[in-house]
């Protein structure tokens, strides 16, 4: 996608309107307009990158040091038990728009918000061949 396509993009530039609850020079969050609980904030870079992966390390280290700030906030302005922060990357992991951002969800207990983490065992060996691939692309 290209950054004059990008909602996001048109959002850090003034050209479409948000609820902004914090910006720097590097970083803006907003409130997400289709929330999974109230309060529920979006952290976007300003510099537009599709993926985390894509991100340089110092775009990342400014998106991280004001999503701990923004989520402690939020949860606290929201009277939270808790918090998620979410970051999907691709289609197939629920990203819908191709900026890179992070969500803060404040959760209460029993919200019936992400009830079950699905999860499963790997067979015998399987992990050390997986952790052995991924290695061998670091």
């Amino acid at each position: 996608m290209r950054e004059k396509e990008c909602i996001f993009c048109k959002i850090i530039s003034g050209g479409i309107s948000c609820h902004r609850v914090y910006e720097d020079d590097a970083v803006l969050a907003f409130l997400d307009i289709g929330p999974i609980s109230i309060g529920h904030t979006l952290v976007v870079p300003k510099q537009h990158y599709e993926k985390l992966h894509n991100c340089p390390v110092e775009v990342f280290s400014a998106m991280s040091a004001a999503t701990g700030k923004i989520a402690g906030v939020v949860a606290e302005a929201m009277q939270a038990d808790g918090y998620n922060v979410l970051c999907n990357n691709g289609r197939s992991a629920g990203q819908l728009v191709d900026h890179v951002h992070f969500h803060v969800i404040p959760r209460k207990i029993d919200d019936g918000i992400f009830q079950r983490w699905p999860k499963f065992e790997y067979s015998s060996g399987q992990a050390e061949k997986i952790a052995a691939r991924i290695r061998e692309k670091l």
